[in-house]
């Protein structure tokens, strides 16, 4: 019976982070905080739009400039990944690392 139990449980999700080998620096981590800060506050305040009943070209103005900032977000990240983690591979052999940038770039569009 203690197997029948076991057999239907899902199997843990492994994880598959990867951490960076080259850290980012305090500065760099504190104002990418600041941003996502920014831009939750943004979100929290687009929720309490919602919830007053505002008028919706004032939520679409906000949603515009969360997705702003969201992609200038993701831009800054990937200048930082170019820099160093695609660096880092190349200099290391690994060629894969390039293919992975492109189909990362691809989904920031």
């Amino acid at each position: 019976m203690e197997q029948e139990k076991n057999a239907f449980k899902p199997e843990k999700a492994q994880c598959h982070c990867r951490k960076k080998h080259t850290p980012r620096s305090e500065e760099a981590q504190r104002q990418l905080q600041n941003r996502l800060n920014r831009m939750i506050g943004q979100l929290n305040g687009m929720k309490k739009m919602l919830d007053e009943n505002r008028y919706c070209g004032d939520i679409l103005i906000q949603l515009a400039a969360v997705e702003r900032a969201l992609q200038s977000f993701g831009y800054i990240i990937l200048k930082d990944h170019m820099e160093t983690c695609v660096v880092e591979g190349v200099k290391n052999g690994d060629l894969a690392v390039v293919d992975e940038a492109v189909e990362l770039m691809k989904k920031l569009k």
